[in-house]
């Protein structure tokens, strides 16, 4: 294959922007799709894709025009799957930059921007959506020349709807990307890097990779260089976008190995993959992820623990940044305690496990890791509120931060501020940007939880576009609120909460519980402590028997002593009373009902 005729680049946007829609229109012009086979999104693979109208996972597809052969990867433009983007710029040599021209730059493109450039990828500037009658075309091309400090000249305009200017583009892709380059001469040394992988049934684990030095063939015996496993190849090909047998893969090219391997742990995204029985350097990969955010899964039913088990390994095998381990609860049993890239994250493989495996879920609250130093001077990295240390064993606290950018229009600007006041941001830098500013911020990761998407866009009738990123571990006034119901501590219901919102927060959880919690043969209290004081109170009559209902008339006496019968009946009961909490009143309690 001569490198001179390879062009290996991606899609880079703020969601929605129309990146997916693009790539369809490429495909149709390379005529990699059949006509008859042509749909919306035929890169989104996945059903929640199609349904939430987002990529979720990156996709590559191998498209030949005039005599070049052009490997593109669509990314996902959510901040949750930032992740995602940085894997697939690792294995192209240029980057379309696109700006939808309704909305201009958001708080995303920014980032995925200065991805592209660390990594020195060649960027190509794009307009979308300049068909649209909200286009403002020539507003936005000062926007993107000002932040690449290029002529507006240079920007290219272009509709996925109507394919208006994708053919230019493609021909600036073969004149502006550069070609793939090598490290090692000849094809003796073979060094390939793992940017994704999925899992087969019959095939085991599919590796994704971008073939940066030698040729690789069927049948040869292969290396994972960290993993230290070898294999033999039973497969390699391409994707035209569905996977296509090939019988080599040389330098420069991005395809796929079925390996066969069907344990998890095995391939990671990142390894380089060498012939067995050489011993060369290993190419960079990639930071490991790391959740941002902690929730424990629990099957509905206990005879399904296993099965959850099985599940989250399949999954895990197509989603390398997915992490979990086992935990016990009980009020729900045994389940996982699993860490997500962000809320969006959560949801989707929640989603996933009830969609593709058929589990019915308990999803709890979502918290964030605590690090506590104790007075005995231990450092503890803490992710679940009930394994947080009592208030008076507590020396210091540690929370993460997030570093967060928020693109909004200047007559939002007000509205918006109260909103992040509420959630504890520290306002930065605020730039005015055509019409628009830019606000840069600092907040705790727990106020990042809090509903604070949905509030800025409330707030800012949803043209408030944002981003953000881990900062660094700040000190935090957060304390432990336990839930008490009938003197018994329920940990299901403990969680961790800003000291400055106590008070308000344990009314709220109080008030929620003597909403939904079944009335009992006895009174039942509701209590909130903190710190081993009760911040909020409510109790919960008991059912009433009418058992004097059956006498009609007679000694006045005999009811007397029947009512208190009942009365020392009760009182006795209320010594040794325990309550029962089904996971319906769990499962509302999460969900706000």
């Amino acid at each position: 294959m001569d490198l001179n005729k390879i062009r290996n680049f991606s899609i880079i946007a703020h969601i929605d922007h129309g990146k997916s829609t693009l790539a369809d229109r490429m495909l149709e012009i390379t005529h990699t799709v059949e006509d008859r086979k042509m749909e919306e999104q035929v890169l989104d693979n996945m059903e929640l894709e199609r349904e939430k109208g987002i990529t979720i996972k990156m996709t590559p597809v191998r498209m030949e025009y005039q005599g070049y052969i052009l490997n593109l990867i669509d990314t996902p433009g959510h901040i949750d799957f930032s992740y995602e983007v940085s894997r697939a710029l690792k294995a192209v040599e240029g980057s379309i930059l696109l700006v939808d021209a309704t909305q201009g730059i958001q708080a995303q493109t920014l980032t995925t921007l200065d991805m592209a450039r660390e990594m020195g990828l060649t960027i190509i500037p794009v307009l979308s959506k300049v068909d649209s009658p909200n286009a403002r075309v020539d507003d936005i091309k000062i926007e993107v020349a000002e932040l690449l400090d290029i002529d507006p000249d240079d920007i290219f305009e272009s509709s996925g709807k109507t394919g208006e200017g994708v053919e230019a583009l493609l021909r600036a892709v073969i004149e502006k990307v550069p070609h793939p380059k090598f490290e090692i001469d000849g094809d003796k040394n073979l060094r390939a890097l793992v940017f994704d992988f999925e899992y087969s049934n019959h095939q085991g684990v599919i590796i994704y990779t971008r073939i940066f030095d030698g040729e690789l063939k069927a049948g040869n015996k292969l290396r994972f260089m960290v993993a230290g496993e070898s294999f033999i190849t039973n497969e390699i090909g391409i994707f035209s976008p569905d996977k296509s047998k090939r019988e080599s893969l040389s330098k420069g090219e991005i395809g796929y190995i079925v390996t066969g391997i069907k344990r998890p742990g095995v391939a990671k995204v990142g390894d380089t993959i060498v012939y067995d029985n050489n011993q060369i350097n290993a190419l960079s990969g990639y930071t490991e992820s790391k959740p941002v955010v902690w929730a424990s899964v629990f099957p509905e039913s206990q005879d399904d623990f296993d099965f959850l088990r099985s599940a989250l390994d399949r999954l895990k095998l197509s989603d390398s940044s997915l992490t979990y381990e086992e935990e016990s609860s009980g009020t729900l049993g045994r389940g996982f305690r699993c860490g997500f890239l962000g809320m969006l994250h959560l949801e989707i493989i929640s989603e996933r496990l009830k969609r593709e495996f058929n589990l019915n879920l308990v999803v709890t609250l979502p918290t964030i890791n605590y690090l506590v130093t104790t007075k005995n001077g231990k450092e503890t990295m803490v992710y679940s509120p009930t394994l947080f240390p009592d208030h008076g064993d507590i020396i210091s606290v540690r929370e993460p931060w997030v570093n967060v950018s928020i693109f909004v229009p200047a007559d939002y600007l007000g509205p918006l501020m109260q909103v992040l006041y509420a959630h504890e941001a520290i306002v930065g830098d605020t730039n005015h940007l055509g019409g628009r500013h830019s606000v840069n911020l600092e907040m705790p990761l727990r106020e990042l939880m809090r509903n604070f998407f949905d509030e800025v866009k409330s707030a800012t009738s949803g043209y408030a576009s944002l981003s953000y990123e881990l900062g660094e571990m700040k000190d935090a006034s957060v304390i432990k609120m336990e839930i008490y119901v009938a003197e018994e501590l329920f940990p299901a219901f403990t969680r961790i909460v800003s000291q400055a919102r106590v008070q308000e927060e344990s009314e709220k959880t109080v008030e929620r519980l003597f909403n939904i919690l079944p009335k009992q043969m006895f009174s039942t209290k509701i209590q909130a402590k903190v710190n081993g004081r009760i911040l909020s109170s409510k109790t919960i009559s008991a059912i009433r028997k009418n058992v004097t209902d059956y006498l009609y008339g007679g000694d006045i006496t005999r009811k007397m002593k029947l009512r208190e019968k009942q009365k020392k009946g009760k009182k006795r009961m209320q010594q040794g009373a325990k309550v029962s909490i089904g996971q319906d009143v769990f499962l509302k309690l999460l969900r706000g009902e």
